[in-house]
């Protein structure tokens, strides 16, 4: 693959197969189901504080990352939080999860977030190259 053929772009409806694929990959804790899916989806793509951005290699997806802009009172103003960043498997160490993460960015400050932030055990290494430190825990409680 080269950077000619990769391209980021916004999530679409006709990218929900491709999508669902790999959110099966990613999920760990949780094993994602299609009617869940496909009630999430449309609403995802239509939330003017939510981001989808998918990297694409001739018309096939390689990963996706989903994003959030919420308000918060502690850093006068908006912040950005990753919810999740997936590349898949065989197309990893190629540059697609820095694409993915950079076009977040670039969304985030358009949004005026003061930072970005997400909740991960994986590849620290690859965030700690991008500038992201290590900053708290992250504790939850699964509720069903």
């Amino acid at each position: 693959m080269t950077s000619n053929d990769l391209q980021y772009r916004r999530a679409e409806k006709a990218d929900a197969d491709q999508l669902f694929a790999l959110a099966r990959e990613f999920g760990l804790t949780f094993k994602p189901e299609r009617e869940a899916f496909d009630l999430a989806l449309p609403e995802l793509l239509k939330n003017e504080d939510a981001i989808l951005l998918t990297a694409v290699v001739d018309g096939r997806l390689h990963g996706y990352l989903l994003g959030f802009v919420h308000l918060t009172l502690f850093a006068n103003g908006p912040v950005a939080w990753v919810e999740e960043a997936m590349v898949q498997a065989g197309s990893r160490r190629q540059g697609i999860g820095r694409g993915l993460l950079e076009g977040f960015e670039a969304w985030a400050r358009s949004r005026d977030a003061r930072y970005v932030a997400m909740a991960t055990r994986r590849a620290p290494e690859f965030y700690h190259a991008l500038g992201y430190e290590e900053s708290a825990t992250f504790w939850r409680k699964v509720l069903r």
